[in-house]
């Protein structure tokens, strides 16, 4: 395979963030959407994810947000259903992230960030540690310090929910 870089290894989640921000499409989803005759949009999310995120609740004190560029109904009744905020419709995310840590009193070195494409690149380089799910874009890969083995709606929430888990416990 002549001209092919070999994967990029993951290397390990570390402790002590206070926030951690997800892009929804290919993050929650596996990128793609479902369309009907009506026009209505509709997603896979893993249900996998939805208690990863759920147990990182109950186990930290982490603070959630999804910060999203599509503004579709879907993304809120997600965010409502696993109880974490939404911030969608979003343009250019960094100011965004930005306000919301500042509301919150957390910095952006106290930020873990997991996006999959070019407009997640600002933010993931601005955080303090940037995931990628496997199936990510090669530009976010390559700005990534961690790549989970499993792809966005289909396990990497929950991989990076368990590692974080992880983390906080063995820093206890």
């Amino acid at each position: 395979m002549l001209g092919l870089s070999a994967p990029k290894p993951a290397s390990a989640v570390p402790s002590g963030f206070k926030a951690l921000v997800m892009d929804f499409d290919g993050v929650f989803t596996d990128d793609r959407v479902l369309v009907d005759q009506d026009g209505k949009e509709a997603v896979f999310a893993s249900r996998s994810d939805g208690m990863g995120l759920g147990r990182l609740r109950k186990f930290t004190e982490i603070r959630m947000l999804i910060l999203s560029k599509e503004p579709n109904p879907v993304v809120s009744a997600r965010g409502r259903k696993l109880a974490i905020e939404v911030r969608q419709g979003i343009d250019d995310k960094l100011p965004e992230l930005d306000r919301w840590l500042a509301e919150h009193g957390i910095s952006r070195a106290e930020t873990m960030y997991m996006g999959n494409d070019v407009n997640d690149l600002d933010c993931m380089k601005a955080v303090g540690f940037a995931v990628a799910p496997a199936d990510a874009r090669p530009e976010a890969k390559a700005v990534a310090r961690h790549v989970t083995q499993a792809e966005g709606g289909r396990g990497a929430l929950r991989e990076l929910c368990e590692a974080i888990i992880e983390a906080e416990a063995a820093a206890r």
